[in-house]
């Protein structure tokens, strides 16, 4: 049995959100929408008239833009589609949302904003950092929180100390998971006996599946021939590319965001490296950042495939007038859903909204419940991570396209 930690240690424990923070305003732009009269109530009040209103927050500015969009208009369309069929139980979702343009302490600033404007459950965050941060924030009101994309293993779970953050819940897998999985799946699946690895260092992402990745290979029996790591920031990759080329690897596990990735396969193809490269959902949205021959024989993880859903693809785009841009949205989506599964219990219930009781309802409730998302249908384990499969993409040309579930 793990234990729950309160609301309060957590908020201690965690020790990410700074003082300071509460002094700066929320950064980049806010909005409310319901079906009904879109207009946001006093604050503090978790309903208006007949509305539930509900925080979608993630970085729809900055660097990490690309994530915090596909994953605000993928939840958004979904609680758009949850009021357009009747709301829950006759109540219309009223979405507040807001842009904490992918720093930690705006995004504390954005969800103490929510928390004053009445949300009684919240989508978010999207990356790890800013998640973390809004993870501790959130323990000291139990609010009910559901990431789509944040994949530290601690934003749900600290394991050492062996305690779960009773509030908050993800939609995807975690670091831990996809370095383990991309081992597995090189080692197993592929054949490949030696590997080198090359990520950023000081990011929870990175390293994450770097360290996984590393253990599990060589717990099957392969041997790490180079582990090369690289600084926030830089763009010249070609000193690390060159050592790992020395060493003759048969594959090279590259477990970094899209931006950096496409930097590092141009410049180990433009020094002459052929192998192939394996990545995590940070790949998810490469498209167009590198060539069919940058990418031949190259997998990544990720949580959904296209094509898999054509009625979610089609709603997206009749919504935003173009395609869904990477996997992130279908996990808002889900993330979404999760929410609204936990509050119809609630509702059920006939408990007041915001309350205490309100809350405790809708955690209970996802954290027994079984979600028939577009990723799949999935279950939450012990530490409020998803049961669920893995797609693993490959290229055609430079299309990511599904080659199967792992």
């Amino acid at each position: 049995m793990k234990k729950m930690i309160s609301r309060r240690n957590f908020l201690a424990a965690a020790g990410v959100v700074a003082a300071a923070g509460v002094l700066t305003a929320c950064g980049g732009s806010s909005s409310s929408t319901a079906a009904s009269s879109g207009a946001a109530s006093a604050a503090g009040s978790t309903a208006s008239g007949d509305t539930i209103k509900v925080g979608v927050m993630g970085p729809l500015t900055g660097d990490v833009s690309v994530y915090g969009k596909a994953v605000v208009n993928g939840a958004t369309l979904y609680l758009k589609q949850v009021n357009e069929k009747g709301g829950i139980n006759g109540k219309q979702i009223e979405i507040l949302t807001e842009d904490e343009q992918g720093d930690e302490t705006q995004a504390v600033n954005c969800f103490t904003k929510l928390v004053d404007e009445g949300i009684t459950a919240l989508v978010g965050d999207v990356t790890t950092a800013p998640t973390l941060a809004v993870a501790a924030e959130s323990a000291e009101y139990n609010m009910p929180m559901v990431t789509a994309s944040a994949t530290a293993e601690a934003v749900t779970y600290d394991a050492e100390t062996d305690t779960v953050n009773e509030n908050v819940f993800r939609a995807t897998f975690t670091d831990p998971y996809q370095g383990v999985h991309m081992a597995d799946y090189a080692y197993e699946k592929l054949g490949y006996t030696n590997a080198a690895v090359i990520f950023e260092k000081g990011a929870d992402y990175n390293e994450g599946l770097a360290e996984n990745f590393i253990k599990e290979f060589e717990a099957k029996g392969g041997t790490i021939v180079d582990d090369e790591s690289y600084s926030k920031g830089d763009v010249d990759f070609k000193t690390q590319l060159t050592s790992i080329m020395g060493k003759d690897p048969q594959v090279v596990f590259c477990p970094n965001y899209y931006e950096d990735v496409s930097k590092i396969l141009k410049q180990a193809r433009d020094i002459g490296m052929t192998c192939p490269f394996l990545g995590g959902d940070g790949w998810d949205g490469l498209e167009g950042y590198a060539t069919a021959d940058q990418l031949k024989d190259a997998y990544f993880c990720a949580n959904y495939a296209k094509g898999s859903n054509p009625d979610f693809e089609n709603a997206y785009k009749a919504e935003y007038g173009e395609e869904y841009p990477n996997g992130f949205a279908p996990l808002g989506y889900d993330a979404a859903m999760t929410v609204v599964y936990g509050l119809q219990a609630a509702e059920d219930a006939g408990l007041e909204a915001g309350s205490d009781e309100y809350k405790q309802a809708v955690i209970d409730a996802i954290a027994s419940g079984t979600i028939e998302g577009i990723t799949g249908t999935f279950t939450f384990d012990e530490h409020h991570d998803p049961v669920k499969q893995t797609a693993i993409l490959c290229f055609d040309g430079e299309t990511p396209v599904l080659k199967e579930m792992f």
